[in-house]
């Protein structure tokens, strides 16, 4: 396992200080929010030219502990660092270079990262991931060349637009790893692949984001099929899919965003999968409470039709995240529907019809440490899931719960260049 920790630590040496950007009520004058990475963005000034490099990243180093015939103690690493280079050019535009990576096939065990009940993509041995989150695309989840482009007199109207040869397409909620409830917890959402974040890594990705006052519509074309977690390559194919989301800023602190897309033969390893069908609603809040406490709080609905051989399956997410100072409360809802293939439970009848699970997550982080910005916190959290009788003796008859340690560095920097 120590030779898996080492990129781990290398990721860390690289991140930058604070998690600064949870919600565009934290955008000056001079930026506007970017829904698909959680943060904010340079918008281009007349008169005012600038040229930016921003470093942002989240790691944990985690002890992983679960139940049951099917749970594991294991050490991992889930982590990503994002590089941003931009620069505007004349008035209107602002080029920038985005760079997201990761380390998680290096630094997670070979099996996955351990999580009950979670599903997707293939083993680098072609056996599917189960009870495991697989590693996210490495080093290169993420290349994303785009031009934000300043529109009329409104003070943030814009038109993005962008290509990637792997990045996010317009499908789908904000990705667990940019929205603010997710940054705190190590744990990817179990319906990460049932029309939540599953196109947060797309390839051949051209799109564009066009906001007008508090409205925001995206689309995006896309190849369908998804590249493969345990290769280090960076696959081009033609667009076949397509996506699109709305998304409206009620206030500065509340947001609603719908999202649909088609996706040409996603699976290159099941050939009687010609297409899938994804849908999602969401609603992102943050609320101000006395005492300088600070709520967010994320409500996400998601739905994909002809996924894994079943007709349809949804799942429902709440999480939040509850603030202040060096106290970090955050916590996770989840259910959602698996069939037996997926978690490979023989014994049950319909082996392609959606069962519901859930579980509960509820954790605490304390940031131990500020050096120059930079944080680390050390944290726990507890899982409970809940199977349906048809599944309930493959996990050993009882309800599993995990326990979870971790260490935590994450943070964000921008230089003027």
């Amino acid at each position: 396992m120590k030779h898996r920790l080492l990129p781990f630590a290398t990721t860390l040496a690289l991140l930058a200080p604070s998690l600064a950007h949870a919600a565009s009520a934290d955008c000056t004058d001079m930026e506007v929010w970017d829904v698909g990475m959680g943060m904010c963005m340079p918008l281009p000034m007349a008169g005012m030219p600038m040229r930016m490099l921003m470093v942002h990243g989240n790691a944990f180093g985690a002890y992983i502990s679960e139940q049951g015939p099917r749970g594991r103690d294991a050490l991992a690493s889930s982590n990503m660092v994002m590089v941003d280079l931009g620069t505007s050019l004349g008035d209107r535009h602002y080029l920038n270079l985005d760079y997201m990576a990761t380390a998680e096939l290096w630094t997670v065990p070979a099996r996955g990262y351990p999580e009950l009940l979670q599903i997707g993509e293939s083993q680098a041995n072609g056996q599917p991931f189960v009870d495991a989150q697989h590693p996210h695309n490495s080093p290169v989840m993420g290349l994303t060349l785009s031009d934000t482009i300043k529109l009329g007199a409104g003070a943030t109207d814009h038109l993005k637009i962008f290509f990637a040869p792997r990045g996010e397409s317009t499908d789908g909620p904000v990705a667990f790893m940019h929205r603010a409830t997710g940054l705190v917890n190590p744990d990817a959402p179990l319906g990460h692949h049932i029309g939540q974040d599953v196109g947060h890594i797309a390839s051949t990705v051209i799109g564009g984001s066009l906001k007008l006052g508090n409205t925001r519509f995206e689309a995006s074309t896309f190849h369908g099929a998804e590249p493969e977690p345990t290769h280090v390559d960076l696959p081009v194919g033609a667009p076949d899919s397509a996506a699109a989301r709305l998304i409206e800023e009620l206030t500065p602190d509340h947001s609603a965003m719908v999202s649909m897309a088609y996706i040409h033969a996603p699976e290159p390893h099941d050939a009687d999968v010609s297409f899938e069908l994804r849908a999602s609603a969401s609603v992102y809040d943050a609320f101000h409470l006395p005492g300088d406490w600070t709520l967010h709080n994320t409500l996400i609905y998601g739905v994909v039709t002809r996924y894994d051989h079943a007709s349809a399956l949804s799942s429902l997410l709440d999480e939040f995240w509850l603030h202040k100072d060096r106290l970090n409360a955050w916590g996770r809802v989840e259910v959602l529907q698996r069939t037996a293939a997926e978690l490979q439970v023989p014994a049950v009848a319909d082996q392609n019809a959606g069962r519901w699970v859930a579980a509960f997550t509820l954790g605490y982080t304390h940031t131990v440490a500020r050096i120059d910005g930079a944080q680390l916190g050390i944290g726990g959290s507890v899982t409970a899931d809940v199977l349906p009788s048809v599944f309930s003796a493959a996990y050993g008859g009882a309800n599993p719960w995990t326990g979870k340690l971790f260490i935590q560095l994450g943070g964000m920097k921008m230089w003027d260049l």
